[in-house]
């Protein structure tokens, strides 16, 4: 069962998308914020990171450069309200693999997820 870190600053978003991952079968951890997220993708070896970009303190772009610094090289999807033109093409600068815009749209997302993982 693949293993998803959901790094997000906001309690109720990282608990909805929590549940609705481990319906489809995902083996999901979670991580408040980024320096959370950072020490989580080093300690649970998840298969793919669900990265919120906008969080206070350590923020989703640094967040995924560090993660990168430290040779961790799984699928990192950026996830972003703020779906400004440029935004995709800065994630994936960061260090992301691709990049999915909120309110999360769970069918794309878990196409996304599968296609990275190949999944079928």
């Amino acid at each position: 069962m693949p293993r998803i870190l959901i790094v997000d600053d906001n309690d109720d978003n990282r608990d909805v998308l929590k549940r609705r991952l481990e319906r489809r079968g995902f083996d999901v951890v979670t991580a408040a914020g980024g320096r959370e997220g950072i020490d989580q993708a080093e300690a649970d070896s998840p298969d793919v990171i669900l990265m919120d970009m906008n969080m206070p303190e350590l923020d989703g772009w640094e967040a995924t450069k560090l993660i990168r610094d430290k040779g961790i090289t799984v699928p990192v999807i950026a996830l972003t309200a703020h779906a400004m033109t440029g935004d995709r093409e800065r994630a994936i600068e960061a260090g992301c693999t691709d990049y999915h815009t909120k309110p999360v749209e769970m069918e794309k997302l878990l196409l996304l997820i599968e296609n990275l993982l190949s999944v079928s």
